[in-house]
């Protein structure tokens, strides 16, 4: 597994990334993961829909928390044909939680606990964390990645207008 160093921080200390960087114009990977129901969902499922896909690191951390609210007030907004995911490696069961509990219902949130596939298909696992990096990809409908946003300080929150934007653009 591909190993990236210096391109994120977390409160200023440098972290390792797995997997290679995808780019726009890549594909984007059909990673499985798993839903707040415990059900399986391949990101293929969600191709007829332009998707903004928002890594976090934890649901339970104010940044994290700050960004999904703000994405699920965007996203009441946007068209029937984009569709807003975060993904983390949180538990189904804390995502399930933290959603009733925010009041989630324009964003829908999934797990990649199992083995961290997407963070690493993508490049936003952090190797001694078991976290993912904060990032955000726009996807449109035929699965190609459009946008790309790394953010390099893992508790700064990410460009929304610029990916709220590419996304408005692809409908």
């Amino acid at each position: 597994m591909k190993e990236r160093s210096n391109l994120v921080t977390m409160k200023g200390n440098p972290v390792v990334l797995m997997g290679d960087e995808v780019q726009v114009g890549d594909k984007l990977p059909d990673s499985e993961l798993v839903k707040n129901d415990l059900s399986p969902v391949k990101l293929s499922s969600y191709q007829d829909k332009i998707l903004i896909i928002c890594t976090v690191p934890s649901l339970d951390t104010g940044v994290c928390d700050a960004e999904t609210r703000r994405f699920n007030e965007e996203a009441a907004s946007l068209s029937d044909d984009i569709k807003v995911l975060t993904i983390s490696m949180d538990l189904p069961f804390a995502q399930a939680r933290w959603c009733g509990a925010a009041g989630i219902e324009n964003v829908e949130t999934l797990s990649d606990h199992k083995n961290c596939n997407f963070g690493q298909q993508v490049g936003v696992c952090i190797k001694d964390l078991r976290l993912m990096a904060r990032a955000v990809f726009v996807v449109d409908k035929d699965g190609t990645i459009k946008y790309t946003e790394l953010v390099p300080e893992i508790t700064n929150e990410p460009d929304y207008d610029a990916a709220i934007n590419a996304a408005k653009q692809l409908v």
